[in-house]
């Protein structure tokens, strides 16, 4: 399988999940600015949508959308810590919490990295994340993970979601259950893993 990602854009979620399920992947960068994969090919060729991540199957099959690919990584190494089996509600409060992060955390976040957007628009969608981020900080407050005791994929999307916060001039000091959240889950030797190959950790 092939990954095309982009240093600490959501992909990076699925790059985590690649490594904790331990299946052979390579990488492929994409400069998301100019839509430009690091081999000069045109990325909107690869994906019309023009994002990230996309995964490229062994048969040349590509999959978009970054939940589902972990999702799908996680199912086809039977890794169902990550994932739970389809059919229990385990599964479905994994796949509850993607959707949560997804529509409302992670596109909540992408219009404060507009540089066109007024300062004022800035400080009121700001808010509005951060009564999100109050509300997320107290469902960890007695768990370690998103569902309980166990890490899934939920969390790694989570853990890249709440990294972009230091880009957005938003603090998590505030909030010190979802400080430990990304303290702990960054100890993770996949998640290290993954953050070093995008240059984000020496």
């Amino acid at each position: 399988m092939k990954l095309y990602f982009s240093p600490a854009a959501c992909s990076l979620a699925s790059h985590i999940v690649l490594h904790e399920v331990g299946l052979p992947f390579s990488l492929e960068q994409v400069d998301t600015a100019r839509h430009i994969t690091s081999d000069g090919r045109d990325f909107y060729k690869i994906n019309a949508k023009g994002q990230v991540p996309v995964l490229e199957l062994e048969d040349g099959t590509r999959l978009t959308e970054g939940p589902v690919i972990s999702q799908f990584i996680a199912d086809a190494a039977h890794a169902i810590s990550l994932m739970p089996a389809p059919g229990t509600l385990a599964r479905y409060r994994v796949m509850e919490w993607q959707n949560y992060i997804t529509s409302e955390l992670h596109k909540s976040f992408t219009p404060l990295f507009r540089t066109d957007l007024a300062t004022e628009a800035k400080a009121t969608l700001a808010a509005t994340l951060c009564r999100k981020l109050e509300w997320l900080n107290t469902q960890l407050a007695s768990q370690p993970y998103l569902t309980g005791a166990s890490f899934t994929v939920a969390d790694a999307y989570l853990f890249v979601v709440l990294g972009w916060a230091k880009f957005v001039n938003i603090g998590l000091n505030d909030w010190p259950h979802l400080q430990a959240f990304v303290t702990e889950v960054g100890k993770r030797p996949a998640v290290r893993a993954a953050m070093k190959t995008e240059g984000l950790r020496a």
